[in-house]
């Protein structure tokens, strides 16, 4: 028989975090800077207070100041967190720090772990993460046209990114770079890290975007002839690609997790609304069409929520699990399109405003069908690994 209920430290887990949401949280976001998170004389305490009540950096091992649970434990937490915008950052488990944290975690020497992730992991630096470039296809790193190239006791990075989230503020970069064009298209790149006070190193633009929820902006960077040392290589040479899957399959989960959180509120804002809302002498909630919206939410949050805990599950049992990634990415951002849409639809006119965190919701849920990978490659990787399985003779599920 499955078991689907948390275990009692889960359990623990999900209590604390929302007890913590209701008196910390939620009366906070009035104070949150659109595109530069919460002010630090107000985020600084929230996060010691995160600490103290062990909660701190989900996604991270004990060692380095995180919690050091699963997958499916860092789901749940997650799914609490997702409810406020401002909570991963409150929460020390923010992208893109979160997954900048995973690789240094695997891939770091010892002196790059005392220098960048540390401080990272305790909250006391930012940082970015620049693959995608404006002149390739971001879905393919393979193409990538950024180089970096051995000079003496040197790399030298020529490099053109967009949408650097977090690129304002952030003491360093993670670049994906070119290294051996000649090679497999999987084993051409490799990763480097770059303090951002590098001369070389260039914030061209702040990128005008829908939504406002990330600090330090989505930017537009450059790397001109960008020097540094040899021991900035993060990982063996070649590693780019394995080591950026290595953070943005985990990354997956999390998204998917926070969006059911975001799905949950606005279902909540959704029934309180049209259970006080009178017109035509009735609540909203005693029209047909009203309860349509709330049954729908209702059956593709569970189906959302139950694929992506399985596919948490999965990774903690050593999978790769990328289907089933892959279908939590495009169904999970689907949903959570639908249920803030017919939470807006059932506010009407309040719905669109700032009165409610609907309209914010909303402009972020846009861009999920493309970060990480838009809906139409998650749905290629699916069909393959379906099509593949079946030639085989394997179980497709």
């Amino acid at each position: 028989m499955f078991d689907f209920s948390p275990t009692p430290e889960q359990k623990e887990i999900i209590e604390k975090a929302s007890a913590f949401m209701e008196e910390y949280v939620y009366p906070n976001e009035k104070h949150m800077v659109p595109h530069r998170g919460l002010p630090n004389d107000i985020l600084k305490p929230l996060q010691e207070k995160v600490k103290e009540i062990g909660l701190w950096a989900g996604h991270l091992p004990t060692d380095v100041g995180g919690m050091g649970n699963g997958f499916l434990t860092l789901g749940l937490l997650s799914e609490v967190i997702g409810r406020s915008p401002i909570a991963p950052y409150i929460f020390g488990s923010m992208a893109p720090d979160a997954g900048n944290g995973e690789i240094l975690v695997h891939a770091a020497t010892p002196e790059q772990k005392e220098k960048y992730l540390i401080p990272l992991a305790d909250g006391d630096i930012r940082s970015c993460f620049a693959m995608t470039e404006p002149e390739v296809s971001g879905s393919d790193p393979r193409t990538l046209q950024a180089t970096a190239v051995e000079d003496g006791d040197s790399w030298v990075i020529n490099a053109h990114k967009w949408f650097t989230t977090g690129a304002i503020g952030s003491s360093f970069s993670i670049v994906m770079a070119v290294t051996d064009p000649e090679e497999h298209p999987h084993k051409k790149t490799s990763l480097f890290i770059v303090d951002n006070d590098n001369p070389g190193f260039e914030i061209v633009r702040e990128v005008p975007v829908i939504g406002d929820h990330f600090a330090g902006g989505h930017c537009e960077v450059r790397y001109t002839n960008c020097r540094i040392p040899k021991e900035n290589m993060l990982g063996n040479r070649g590693e780019g690609f394995k080591l950026a899957q290595l953070r943005l399959g985990p990354g997956r989960i999390t998204h998917a997790m926070r969006w059911l959180g975001v799905c949950h509120r606005s279902m909540e804002l959704m029934i309180d609304y049209a259970s006080k809302r009178v017109t035509r002498g009735k609540t909203l909630s005693e029209f047909q069409s009203i309860q349509n919206f709330i049954a729908d939410s209702a059956a593709e949050i569970q189906a959302a929520r139950l694929m992506t805990l399985q596919a948490a599950w999965l990774l903690d049992q050593g999978s790769e699990a990328r289907k089933e990634i892959s279908l939590i990415k495009f169904f999970g951002a689907k949903v959570l399109h639908d249920v803030i849409d017919r939470a807006i639809q059932v506010h009407g006119a309040l719905g669109v405003t700032g009165d409610t965190p609907l309209e914010g919701f909303y402009r972020e849920a846009r861009t999920a069908r493309i970060y990480d990978g838009p809906d139409e490659v998650h749905r290629f990787v699916v069909a393959r690994t379906l099509i593949k399985a079946f030639e085989r003779g394997e179980d497709l599920y």
